[in-house]
């Protein structure tokens, strides 16, 4: 089967083998079989690049997945991850969807994880299908009419705190005034929480989170994200220096495949663990939420496995009382896919005063992350409203879609 991308390219599925629920269905009344698939490849060039402890930015690049169903009915998701690598796997899996009935989104995951179960349980092929799923379920919100969160059992909450996220190392400044200003003005904008980001040398490190503290206060929360540049001993010696200064939790200390350091690194010091941005599926995330190897597991909805799998996960969590946050890092189509699933988010424990989820809200230069969508899902003092609308609430701008199209360097 071929397959239109957006740039009006001719893209061939993969050959991919015959399973149970994968052959082309009869007809299908009071249901919606699914067309086509369409990719976008966006991209933007950084006037001034950033640095993790992990990776290089010079651009900022998203891949968008557009499924259309026979009626017209169009859905959204995103891709976490590679823009191009997750393009290739999305229209691999497109020859499968073709015909079927985009509201059996359990069937439809099912399937497309069973075609690569034995080499695809985590990567590509998961960061490709949770595009796809988050699309199903928003062409599913929009033929009954209801937001995703009302689908995924209830709205607990219209709104929720949202916490900046940046700080990277950017070229040609100081990285300690720098991150100080830069988390002063976020603090200043209304943000509760700023999340920076260390792994780089453990003595800045501490240099740049005590220039922090002193320039958010003290009823600014901070959090600290590693990117897993630490080996176990580093990561430990950083949090035993780190707690003075309040931290609310160490993301992603060591490197995601150490489920063991975790543990030594939780049990080594005092702050709260938290990771899980790069742990795929349900099956990825058992052991270290089985094992306490973490107090917080950050599920993305585009890299996890998308509706269908975060909300097993979380279901997951609960049953050992780890602490669900989401993870984000994309443009307002990721965003809204989180929303819709944190408003579903139950209180764990329910109780008269609980503890909410907040939303991680990407600071950094990024023209076309709000502007891919009619209405931009922007924060207010803090606080962002979770969309109402049918499926995940949005509408895409096409207009935006053109204006940042990859092109050819």
């Amino acid at each position: 089967m071929a397959v239109n991308d957006a740039s009006g390219e001719r893209l061939h599925a993969l050959e991919t083998p015959v399973v149970p629920g994968c052959e082309m269905p009869g007809p299908l009344p009071g249901s919606l079989r699914i067309a086509e698939v369409r990719t976008h490849l966006l991209e933007h060039r950084l006037g001034v690049a950033f640095e993790s402890a992990t990776m290089r930015f010079d651009r900022r690049q998203h891949l968008l997945v557009e499924i259309v169903c026979e009626d017209g009915t169009t859905g959204w998701g995103e891709c976490l991850g590679p823009v191009l690598p997750n393009r290739a796997m999305v229209l691999s899996y497109a020859g499968c969807l073709k015909g079927m009935n985009a509201l059996e989104t359990e069937k439809i995951w099912a399937i497309l994880y069973n075609l690569l179960r034995d080499q695809g349980q985590r990567g590509i092929a998961v960061t490709a299908l949770s595009g796809l799923d988050v699309a199903l379920w928003d062409i599913k919100g929009r033929h009954f009419g209801v937001p995703v969160s009302t689908l995924l059992g209830g709205r607990f909450r219209d709104s929720v705190r949202a916490y900046a996220t940046g700080s990277f190392r950017r070229d040609g400044v100081d990285r300690v005034a720098d991150n100080a200003a830069e988390m002063a003005a976020h603090a200043a904008a209304g943000f509760h929480a700023v999340k920076i980001k260390i792994g780089f040398d453990p003595q800045e490190d501490l240099q740049v989170i005590a220039a922090v503290r002193a320039a958010i206060g003290t009823d600014t929360r901070l959090m600290i994200d590693g990117n897993h540049g630490y080996s176990p001993g580093e990561a430990v010696a950083v949090g035993r220096a780190a707690a003075e200064y309040r931290i609310d939790w160490f993301e992603e200390p060591v490197v995601p495949e150490q489920i063991s350091a975790y543990r030594a690194v939780r049990e080594g010091q005092p702050i709260p663990v938290a990771g899980g941005e790069t742990w795929h599926t349900r099956f990825g995330m058992h052991e270290p939420i089985a094992s306490r190897a973490v107090d917080i597991i950050q599920p993305d909805l585009c890299g996890c496995g998308g509706f269908t799998e975060a909300k097993r996960i979380a279901d997951l969590a609960s049953l050992h009382g780890v602490r669900v946050v989401p993870h984000v890092w994309g443009t307002a189509v990721q965003i809204a896919a989180a929303l819709q699933f944190m408003a579903a988010q139950v209180p764990d424990p329910v109780r008269n005063r609980p503890l909410e989820p907040i939303l991680e809200f990407d600071r950094t230069d990024n023209p076309f992350r709000q502007a891919v969508v009619t209405r931009p899902l922007e924060h207010r003092n803090g606080i962002v409203t979770i969309p109402d609308g049918p499926g995940l609430g949005i509408e895409i701008d096409r207009a935006a879609l053109e204006e940042f199209k990859m092109r050819a360097d």
